[in-house]
């Protein structure tokens, strides 16, 4: 049910039936590595590219999800997915090995949620019986296409952002048991003219909070409604900035309650990553793993997972475009929650 302009409500609210994070040996040595399936210890997981690397990365989290929600890869419908490649080749070539009916689709770092919002409408709507949301990056693909190969060695500025290397998968189901996906608000492009790819935080940040905004007005919930709000990756300095927002807009947030996937995944004292995390894979691994493993132990009731992109391309950024920016927004319910209890 459409609720507002740009909100989806799931009245049949599937069912997360399984969820796999798979990631590289730096992020296997932040404070969330107890919630990964896999850690690498190679970051080019024995592969002759850096894209194969991240497809194998992929595949990984895809076949870990499906195995865990105890069906076949001939069951699940339909795989909704993306990265943050050129024409998305990560995840083509990912489903061209699953081999499931594929819907590929592009929002940079908050393809996590936008994915995981069309797997669960189609759901919803009876279009499957299971459908699958996954994405992936990886640092040395990401670093070649937007930035410099990192062989390059090229100083970066404290605002810059380290690429999570990893994969995110998740199974979603028309019933069974799990958390359920209770509603997701589909974010509108957000372009404050800011140019510069080495501060994309503060490109996001606007975007978070417009797609906020529209989650709690259409839904008219107060500050209360969620144990955790996170963004998908602004790191320190977007953090800051949404924060800001938050507080002169008065918006019904607690901001006790709200943090970001960026700033949660790696060690800031014993890992250099300037600002923070970003990538496809920042949200993905963060939520799929260490936000849903606290979901289903209880510790988390409701949680709001609003993953941010930065929509440029190197094409862009040369001739002197701005970064248009996103962010989509995913209720997540534990199942106690939303079958009724407390």
């Amino acid at each position: 049910m459409l609720k507002g302009h740009q909100t989806w409500v799931f009245e049949r609210k599937p069912v997360i039936a399984s969820t796999a994070a798979v990631v590289g040996p730096f992020e296997g040595r932040g404070p969330l590595a107890d919630d990964f399936d896999i850690i690498h210890g190679d970051s080019l997981l024995e592969q002759d590219s850096w894209e194969k690397a991240e497809s194998t990365l992929l595949e990984e989290a895809a076949k870990i999800a499906i195995e865990r929600a105890g069906v076949t890869k001939e069951q699940v419908q339909f795989y909704v997915g993306g990265d943050l490649l050129n024409q998305i080749t990560s995840t083509s070539f990912a489903a061209r090995t699953l081999s499931i009916p594929y819907l590929g689709v592009f929002g940079a770092c908050s393809t996590s949620m936008e994915s995981l919002a069309l797997a669960a409408f189609i759901v919803n709507a009876g279009g499957a019986h299971y459908a699958m949301a996954g994405t992936s990056s990886h640092n040395s693909s990401a670093e070649k296409q937007f930035r410099y190969p990192t062989e390059y060695g090229s100083q970066k500025p404290p605002t810059a952002q380290y690429t999570v290397t990893g994969a995110g998968a998740a199974v979603l189901a028309e019933s069974g048991s799990g958390p359920r996906v209770t509603a997701a608000t589909v974010g509108r492009i957000v372009d404050m003219g800011l140019k510069d790819p080495f501060n994309m935080g503060a490109a996001m940040a606007p975007a978070a909070i417009d797609t906020l905004t529209a989650h709690f007005r259409e839904l008219d919930l107060g500050p209360d409604h969620y144990d955790l709000i996170v963004t998908g990756d602004l790191a320190k300095v977007g953090h800051a900035i949404a924060c800001d927002l938050i507080e002169k807009h008065k918006l019904p947030i607690d901001l006790a309650r709200y943090q970001d996937c960026g700033m949660m995944i790696y060690d800031y004292d014993k890992q250099m990553v300037q600002s923070g995390a970003s990538g496809c894979a920042c949200s993905a691994v963060v939520t799929y793993g260490h936000l849903m493993r606290r979901v289903r132990e209880g510790e988390l009731k409701r949680i709001l997972v609003v993953a941010t992109g930065a929509l440029l391309s190197p094409l862009s950024y040369q001739q002197g475009e701005s970064i248009p920016c996103i962010a989509h927004a995913v209720a997540i319910e534990s199942a106690a929650v939303a079958e009724g209890g407390a």
